[in-house]
């Protein structure tokens, strides 16, 4: 069992006002957010066709929730891991605009997942995707995006220091940029997760880039699925959270593959069978539109915000016997 315990650890929140508080975060961040980034809510699927390459791979070795139903006997269907590649899909089919985007309630089952602090079989965010042009596909426009939520998040600290100041979380006031190479030049000696650890505690706030490809040490930071991020152009937004002395990452996201991008990134992955799949033959001949977007935890916003010890305060999940117990004896109150 991998767990934190803080020491001499106060939730401030009851329950009850734990789930008030949630409430009113969710609805706020969702309309804030939609706002800065010219995004309309849409209703998104719980599961898709396999058969349609839709579902997110993740770091391609975690295995789907599947079924089958009786009028599609012959065809499997998949939990999603998250909407990374149906949100772009979307955009096109419902005719999104020049700089239009949506946003949706993503609900996934991870069941691969280690469960911990930080992750839960049960993955709870706001998907969301924008409409770029090719010209756009800089790092500059994958930035400003980044600054763009990140003023969102700091925006949501004020209003949920206005309602519960007791329990609120302090934030940082600026957000560092840094590449996953530069990482490495800067602290070689430490594994992935140490680095982000070191880096994050020293600036508050980062926006590490370029994740998903072999650095210098032959090794990746992380493993990203080739066919949705550009691994040029993508990243994660990670806070220094003082309850559990680590990293927390809030959003991954990224501007999407290209014609060009996706082929190189499948080649490297000993996957270009995948170009037979509708939505990869979709972007080779050009008819999705290009892409900017990324998943925002829910209940690591909810965490992050509140001070909370474990994602099972903010959200209803299942977690080993073992673990319930060790929380309750630390006044960790697990939903």
């Amino acid at each position: 069992m991998s767990l934190i315990i803080p020491e001499n650890y106060n939730p401030v929140l009851s329950i009850r006002e734990t789930q008030e508080a949630i409430k009113y975060i969710r609805d706020t961040f969702q309309h804030e957010f939609g706002k800065e980034l010219n995004l309309s809510r849409i209703s998104a699927p719980l599961f898709l066709e396999k058969s349609s390459g839709l579902n997110d791979d993740l770091n391609g070795i975690e295995k789907p929730v599947s079924f089958t139903m009786k009028e599609m006997p012959g065809q499997q269907l998949e939990i999603v891991h998250s909407l990374a590649k149906w949100k772009r899909w979307a955009l096109g089919h419902y005719r999104f605009s020049m700089h239009e985007g949506l946003y949706t309630n993503m609900n996934a089952i991870r069941k691969d997942e280690e469960v911990d602090n930080l992750h839960s079989v049960y993955v709870d965010q706001w998907d969301w995707e924008k409409v770029i042009s090719k010209e756009e596909r800089t790092e500059n426009i994958l930035k400003q995006h980044v600054r763009q939520i990140f003023k969102v998040i700091k925006h949501m600290e004020h209003e949920v220091w206005y309602k519960y100041p007791q329990a609120v979380n302090h934030l940082p006031d600026d957000i560092y940029f840094i590449s996953s190479q530069e990482l490495l030049d800067l602290y070689p000696n430490l594994s992935n997760k140490e680095r982000e650890n070191e880096i994050t505690k020293k600036y508050g706030c980062v926006f590490l880039m370029k994740i998903g490809d072999r650095l210098s040490n032959g090794l990746k930071h992380d493993g990203r699925a080739p066919d949705y991020d550009d691994w040029q152009l993508n990243g994660d937004i990670l806070f220094w959270y003082e309850p559990l002395q680590c990293a927390l990452e809030i959003s991954s996201m990224g501007i999407r593959v290209d014609e060009n991008s996706l082929v190189d990134q499948l080649k490297k992955e000993n996957c270009l069978e995948r170009l037979d799949l509708p939505y990869h033959r979709d972007i080779i001949n050009k008819a999705l539109p290009y892409t900017i977007g990324g998943g925002i935890g829910q209940s690591r916003l909810c965490m992050l915000l509140l001070k909370k010890a474990h994602i099972g305060e903010v959200q209803s999940s299942i977690w080993p016997e073992d673990m319930i117990r060790e929380c309750r004896k630390h006044n960790i109150q697990i939903l």
